[in-house]
């Protein structure tokens, strides 16, 4: 969503947070909580047993966003993959720089999986926040941390440089998103940090050994190139990838899940992959669950 860049923060945070006027998805309990010591709503759906969990990172360019922002789609995200969510309210720049919004996300990480197996657990996010999914993949990684059984990026920013060719070439096409404050975000959000340190832009980490990854973005999207050089890379050493690329769409597509066709049927395929990467544990019954 734009808001005007010059905009007070509490403007463009209250801005961002009215998302959540829009009716929340039924059947589906919401729990304002604390997971890991971290603010967030957990999302339980309610119309089938809920065998996995998706721990979600909001985006708004690590300066707006909070899970009020993004519960709406997350809910639907979470019935039809038969998942609890989790999304967290991790600390935002400029009052907390980097590293703070990915030491929210291990602390939240760790939580979920003290009382589930990783294996069942997908690390989810757009944006900001598909950037802070794969900087938290790091931080697992170096602290010897269980991987997650999957990941599923939504328009990811992951090159904090803005040294995409997509910065420029797509910025006409994308009505949701400009690159003219990409720089000045990313070193509100880096600050002392380089842009191009693996924590902060992690297009430039090591990701051997990262869970299979399920990247959608659309084609009229100033982040493109974000995606299309991350799926390449994870291509190269080995990591199992999916760039899934519609044409005509634009930056974050599919939150708009419910209203529009294309972004419902992107949720579709994203359920499908979590349920296939984070399957089910057979029931006591021996019967297979199939959600709904």
């Amino acid at each position: 969503m734009k808001v005007a860049d010059d905009a007070p923060i509490e403007q463009r945070r209250a801005a961002m947070d009215k998302l959540d006027m829009i009716p929340r998805p039924r059947k589906v309990d919401y729990v304002d909580t604390f997971v890991g010591g971290i603010p967030a709503i957990v999302a339980t759906p309610t119309a089938a047993r809920p065998d996995r969990h998706i721990l979600y990172i909001h985006g708004g360019a690590y300066v707006v966003g909070s899970p009020k922002s993004h519960i709406g789609m997350c809910a639907r995200l979470a019935k039809r993959a038969a998942a609890t969510v989790t999304v967290i309210d991790y600390r935002l720049a400029p009052e907390h720089v980097y590293p703070a919004a990915v030491d929210d996300c291990v602390a939240a990480y760790r939580a979920i999986i003290a009382d589930i197996d990783p294996s069942l657990v997908t690390i989810a996010g757009d944006s900001a926040g598909g950037g802070a999914a794969l900087a938290t993949l790091g931080a697992l990684k170096a602290a010897g941390d269980p991987m997650p059984g999957a990941v599923y990026l939504l328009s990811p920013w992951a090159d904090l440089t803005a040294s995409g060719e997509s910065v420029v070439t797509r910025a006409p096409y994308d009505p949701m998103f400009d690159g003219d404050g990409l720089i000045e975000a990313a070193t509100t959000y880096a600050g002392d940090t380089p842009l191009d340190h693996p924590g902060v832009s992690p297009l430039f980490a090591d990701p051997t050994g990262y869970p299979p990854t399920l990247i959608q973005t659309g084609m009229d999207e100033i982040l493109l190139s974000d995606s299309t050089r991350l799926a390449e890379r994870y291509e190269s050493f080995g990591v199992d990838v999916r760039l899934d690329l519609r044409d005509d769409l634009w930056h974050v597509y599919p939150i708009l899940a419910g209203y529009m066709p294309e972004a419902t049927d992107a949720l579709v395929r994203a359920a499908v992959f979590i349920r296939e990467r984070t399957p089910a544990p057979m029931p006591s019954s021996g019967k297979v669950v199939v959600p709904t």
